[in-house]
């Protein structure tokens, strides 16, 4: 029994909010459970300096966890004077994943900055970054093609989300949220388009290695997951 009560395929209920800060020209709040997220889409009308003159534009992202998102405070990054790995490591993940479904010639040379602030944390933050950052940047590019400055169908080529998988009491369940995570043999979060290709894979045995059966157990709710979550989407942008 998961401690949620939740079947093992299973995800927790999901939300969108739309438009939820409005300076952006593009936001959304994503819920996954108690897992919140804001993300919000910036436009400049600038590349970085090794893409200047090259025709295409870029697609890059922050991450972090605002000090009471957690059980106890965290001190802010800032105030240390440098991020962490891990901070690091996820804000990459979530620009490589949006970047997969954007035509950065079809964007020109203009930078939009995807923004994730976890404003409360209970598993899977990277995973819910992800899905909600696609909200946010679609809305950016309709702001864009509101003033004929693109076409949204052109820059942004499909879906893109992502969900956490584990292995948890030796069932392969979908969603983890934190107790589930802290205490899984096995952790993977999967990106993957609307269309079902694979944008990254990451998977780590916390305990004993996994076997190739399970794996393929963790990638059928992967998919099954993620389909749900393209179709919110969908739903959501309607």
């Amino acid at each position: 029994m998961r401690p949620s009560g939740r079947k093992t395929d299973q995800m927790r209920d999901v939300s969108f909010e739309r438009g939820f800060s409005k300076h952006a020209e593009g936001s959304c709040l994503v819920k996954f459970g108690d897992t919140h997220v804001l993300c919000t889409a910036s436009l400049e009308e600038r590349v970085p300096p090794w893409l200047r003159n090259g025709g295409k534009g870029w697609v890059t992202a922050e991450y972090g966890m605002l000090p009471r998102s957690t059980g106890d405070r965290m001190r802010r990054e800032a105030s240390s004077g440098k991020q962490s790995g891990r901070t690091q490591e996820i804000q990459r993940l979530i620009g490589r994943s949006l970047r997969a479904v954007v035509d950065l010639e079809a964007l020109g040379e203009r930078q939009i900055s995807l923004d994730c602030d976890v404003i409360q944390a209970d598993g899977g933050t990277r995973t819910a970054s992800i899905t909600g950052a696609w909200i946010a940047l679609h809305d950016c590019l309709k702001w864009m093609e509101e003033r004929n400055m693109v076409r949204t169908d052109r820059v942004l080529k499909d879906h893109v989300a992502a969900i956490s998988c584990g292995i948890f009491a030796g069932q392969p369940v979908s969603d983890l949220d934190y107790l589930e995570d802290s205490a899984a043999d096995t952790d993977a979060n999967f990106v993957m388009t609307g269309s079902g290709g694979i944008v990254e894979i990451q998977g780590t045995a916390e305990a004993d290695p996994f076997s190739e059966e399970e794996f393929g157990q963790l990638m059928g709710l992967a998919k099954s997951s993620i389909s749900d979550l393209v179709n919110l989407q969908k739903e959501c942008i309607k």
